[in-house]
């Protein structure tokens, strides 16, 4: 899941950025209401967290653009005001939901994950593809009836590939969605992943039966089974 962050006050937004990255999030950050439209346009989100009191361009102006430009991008609005009128607005604009400044880590975290898996819920749950079984809202997946001991980036990675079966999908993309525009491009970290989750599939990198290299372009899953493939 990638996550932006619009949010002026760099405190705030770095700690956010640094404990949503130890949840196993991608996160970006935007300092300001242009940049963070700017960001959204450019970059694939899941979840905006935006500040109402920005320093350029009004919160609720900002996440009217925001719901207009990207129907499916779920909003998180934090506001200063704790007077109904300006939750109501919030809400009114095409938020999801909103939380009142001061607040702990652990709510806005919890809030998360509650919207993403209605989100999760809403739209296809459960991923399955020959043996294969993927449940995005309990963040869990099965090889038969083998649970998958998978790492928070290894479970984003296969979820991510199994959201695209068939298409091969470029190192820098995997990078972008479930790492972070900080991601460094010419790090070998999506190859040690892939290869940590192939480990853990049983998976002959010679003979895929799920995830197949497609030389100087990327990787690809391959959304049948092995016995389907071979007749």
């Amino acid at each position: 899941m990638r996550l932006l962050i619009v949010e002026d006050e760099t405190d705030l937004a770095d700690a956010l950025a640094r404990g949503l990255r130890a949840q196993g999030y991608a996160v970006d950050v935007a300092n300001n209401g242009e940049q963070g439209l700017v960001q959204a346009e450019i970059n694939d989100y899941d979840l905006a967290i935006l500040d109402l009191g920005l320093p350029d361009i009004d919160g609720l102006e900002v996440c009217r653009r925001l719901r207009a430009s990207q129907p499916r991008l779920l909003i998180l609005i934090l506001t200063a005001h704790s007077r109904p009128e300006q939750r109501v607005a919030g809400l009114d604009a095409g938020a999801d939901d909103y939380l009142s400044k001061p607040f702990h880590f652990e709510e806005l975290a919890a809030r998360l994950r509650a919207l993403l898996r209605r989100d999760l819920e809403a739209r296809a749950p459960v991923l399955e593809y020959g043996d294969l079984r993927l449940d995005a809202a309990a963040r869990a997946a099965w090889q038969g009836s083998r649970r998958l001991p998978l790492t928070l980036k290894e479970f984003r990675l296969l979820e991510y590939l199994m959201h695209h079966p068939g298409e091969v999908i470029s190192q820098e993309a995997l990078l972008e969605h479930i790492w972070d525009s900080e991601a460094d491009p010419f790090t070998n970290t999506v190859r040690v992943h892939i290869n940590s989750l192939r480990r853990k599939l049983h998976e002959d990198s010679a003979h895929p039966q799920y995830i197949e290299t497609v030389i100087g372009q990327g990787y690809r899953f391959i959304p049948t089974t092995h016995a389907e493939a071979r007749g």
